[in-house]
């Protein structure tokens, strides 16, 4: 019998794939048989993940690729096919807040400075949309590949203190769907683009705000998690089973989706 959910030698690109999200991502996707283009712009986080990958009897190679540079993109896109002949599925995992974007809670928008703005809607908006121009016409000369964003919580409704980061990926929403439409109608139903909307998870960008010196939940925890039906903070590890699905030939007929991934936040009005 057919196994719908098989992506054994699809070639997986993963932009930031050196960080939490991307090396989670990789690490399953790699244990399910794609094989692995790691690409982050710090080569140590390469090559420490790259042969993280080779080490678990997966296929991985990886190169140093800036995603706000279309020239390094395509550069990198012409190097994989050289490589491997196909991109058959992009997980756009780059991005994330910047800390000088992250008010304080003594802070108003008024305080933030505009350079910060910059830098987190560049990183969260461009880092998507030009990876997916440059991988994304690969696909559309083949006919055939998913391409994977990542949403956020913070585009169900407004959360205090991230107004750029929340904006930024509010924009990948649109994108998302817009991108989805675009090749779809023009290229085929062969190819396909969803998002996934993680909900709260504990990493290093938001341990800070999240979890006190001496590890007790801040107060921001605390609100999370009442308004969170499962009533705890999701692990990294949640995410895969989703993204697999979504590259996954079960995910035929799924284009333009944005799917929640976050313990019931979005569906809870919190009363």
């Amino acid at each position: 019998m057919e196994n719908m959910f098989d992506i054994t030698g699809k070639v997986a690109v993963i932009t930031g794939a050196g960080g939490v999200l991307g090396g989670s991502i990789a690490l399953s996707l790699s244990k399910a048989g794609a094989r692995i283009v790691v690409l982050d712009i710090r080569k140590e986080n390469i090559d420490k993940k790259v042969k993280e990958l080779q080490d678990q009897g997966g296929e991985a190679i990886g190169f140093v690729c800036d995603v706000l540079s279309m020239d390094s993109l395509k550069e990198t896109a012409g190097k994989i096919v050289s490589k491997w002949q196909k991109i058959d599925i992009l997980i756009n995992c780059a991005g994330g807040n910047v800390p000088g974007a992250t008010l304080s809670p003594e802070q108003t928008i008024f305080d933030m400075k505009i350079e910060d703005w910059d830098k987190v809607t560049t990183l969260n908006q461009n880092g998507t949309v030009f990876p997916c121009l440059a991988f994304g016409k690969i696909m559309s000369q083949q006919k055939q590949g998913s391409i994977i964003n990542i949403s956020s919580m913070a585009t169900y409704s407004a959360l205090t203190r991230v107004p750029g980061y929340s904006v930024a990926k509010t924009g990948i929403n649109i994108f998302t769907q817009w991108m989805a439409t675009e090749l779809a109608q023009k290229f085929g139903d062969g190819i396909r683009v969803n998002a996934i909307a993680p909900g709260f998870f504990i990493g290093d960008q938001n341990r800070a705000i999240l979890i006190n010196p001496d590890g007790s939940y801040t107060d921001r925890s605390k609100k999370v998690l009442a308004k969170t039906p499962m009533g705890r903070f999701g692990d990294i590890n949640e995410l895969n089973g989703a993204v697999q699905f979504l590259c996954s030939p079960a995910a035929s007929f799924i284009t333009g989706a944005i799917l929640p991934i976050d313990g019931g936040f979005s569906a809870f009005s919190g009363v």
